[in-house]
């Protein structure tokens, strides 16, 4: 994969969290941001031609196993965190009956 395209990915993520008016489109913004980083590591461990690194054998060229195992593990702590924003969320709904950054700001500056 062209590292481009990773960097179009986190682009796009930064655009729509600079543009989202709404907490929830803010924290998929950031989600599609961590996205982008681990296709930008993943690619970055990848050798061209490389194979595997659990075929039974000698092989030249190898995929680097560490960045595969660090971005297994930041998905995991990833989804954590997105799952947690978005509980967060509810409670932000629950609390001001609106998930707007405006409306929540204005809110809160009230007080």
């Amino acid at each position: 994969m062209d590292p481009m395209l990773t960097f179009l990915v986190i682009l796009i993520g930064m655009y729509g969290l600079s543009t989202s008016k709404n907490i929830i489109k803010s924290v998929f913004s950031v989600t599609i941001i961590e996205s982008g980083v681990i296709l930008l590591f993943l690619n970055l461990g990848n050798w061209q031609g490389g194979s595997i690194p659990i075929i039974n054998g000698a092989a030249d060229l190898i995929a680097d196993p560490l960045p595969q195992a660090l971005m297994i593990t930041t998905i995991v702590i990833g989804s954590t965190v997105t799952a947690l924003a978005l509980m967060l969320c509810i409670k932000v709904f629950h609390h001001y009956g609106t998930v707007e950054w405006r409306e929540i700001l204005r809110r809160g500056e009230g007080k």
